[in-house]
């Protein structure tokens, strides 16, 4: 039987026969969830001058308090030059600080200040409010089938560093 990262065989059988309008269907309504899920933290960044990209560092710099930028690079999967205009945006606007490893010279260690701990903390409030009424709302079963499908949905590598960043209980 077919089973996904946390599934059962028999349930995950019975997806294997989706037709390509059902898939479909499901692909469309994940744009819109996307675009419901980005809205509130869209206009909170767009009134600071900022976008997704500052959000989505400023998110990993909190789950992972002390992160290098080579992990973050890792997580983000972009580009030196891409990472390295967003965080210097940052740390000239006093929410992220760069501080020199203590064993390691060459790396560089994230932290948000007080400043980025107050825009994480309203960003994400923004983002768990819409998780939260979505799952109220889905009820306990449709949240665990969730997780599945977006667990198997990642690529392995992928896959493996969010589980590490998950069981770190942060």
């Amino acid at each position: 039987m077919a089973q996904g990262p946390g599934g059962s065989g028999q349930h995950g059988e019975t997806l294997l026969f989706l037709t390509d309008e059902q898939l479909r269907k499901g692909i469309e309504a994940m744009f819109f969830a996307y675009k419901g899920f980005t809205s509130d933290p869209d206009r909170i960044l767009e009134e600071r001058g900022y976008g997704r990209a500052h959000h989505r560092a400023i998110h990993f710099i909190h789950r992972s308090h002390g992160t290098t930028v080579n992990n973050l690079l890792a997580i983000l999967g972009v580009t030196k030059q891409s990472l390295n205009r967003v965080l210097r945006t940052l740390i000239e606007d006093g929410l992220v600080e760069s501080r020199v490893g203590t064993r390691d010279k060459r790396e560089r260690h994230l932290f948000l200040t007080e400043r980025g701990l107050v825009l994480e903390r309203e960003l994400s409030d923004a983002q768990q409010a819409r998780v939260r009424d979505a799952f109220r709302a889905a009820g306990p079963g449709a949240v665990a089938g969730f997780r599945t499908v977006l667990e198997a949905m990642m690529d392995p590598d992928m896959r493996r560093r969010y589980q590490r960043l998950t069981e770190n209980g942060r």
